[in-house]
């Protein structure tokens, strides 16, 4: 696999892979699955998902426990988390490829991307969500780091690696047809189910 960004190999190489071990646990399900019933409160009909840069699946077990019907897919870059979420969703539902290059060749009733707009090449942005958009048949939930203005911040010792903005309002000035539902936050010291100090947005298709 070739990659077009240096974020991209960052996160197919060792990097990407490390996460793996951070990011999982019976704790982190347990945050996700109130992360999402908050979330996705204002969501009906959600029988199908895509996630973009779904990692080893975390968030679509949280959100095949909230809806056990639900047909999932994911598209992750990185070889060893694609191996595991092949596990999780059925492996012909998986997408191991770069976000850049994957094209979509249909709907999906929920699109989701939770914690990964902020670590892409910010020049690569327009073209995310327009197939952010191209893939939603009914809901788009966005769950990254908010800043209102571009900001790159340092990312474990490494810089142009995590980028905060108003990716949300970015993508309903590109695409009009995406309507703000619901909005909030997830803080890290919460209590009980703490979250990356995440702000959430759902928008629905209209028109």
């Amino acid at each position: 696999m070739t990659f077009k960004t240096e974020q991209e190999a960052f996160w197919a190489g060792d990097f990407g892979t490390e996460y793996i071990k951070r990011n999982q646990g019976d704790a982190l399900l347990a945050s996700n699955l109130d992360f999402f019933a908050k979330a996705l409160r204002a969501a009906r009909g959600v029988k199908s998902c895509i996630e973009f840069g779904a990692n080893i699946g975390m968030n679509l077990k949280a959100l095949k426990l909230l809806h056990p019907e639900q047909q999932q897919y994911g598209i992750e870059i990185n070889a060893d988390a694609a191996r595991e979420l092949a596990l999780t969703i059925p492996p012909a539902h998986l997408y191991h490829s770069s976000i850049l290059d994957f094209n979509p060749q249909q709907t999906w009733d929920l699109v989701l991307i939770k914690g990964v707009l902020i670590h892409i090449n910010p020049d690569e942005l327009p073209q995310v969500y327009d197939k952010l958009v191209a893939a939603c048949g009914k809901y788009l939930l966005v769950a990254e780091y908010y800043n209102p203005a571009p900001v790159a911040i340092p990312y474990r010792g490494h810089t142009d690696r995590l980028f905060k903005r108003d990716f949300a309002g970015e993508i309903m000035d590109r695409h009009p047809q995406m309507e703000l539902v619901d909005y909030g936050f997830a803080y890290r010291r919460d209590p009980n189910f703490p979250q990356d100090d995440i702000s959430w947005f759902l928008m629905e298709k209209r028109g």
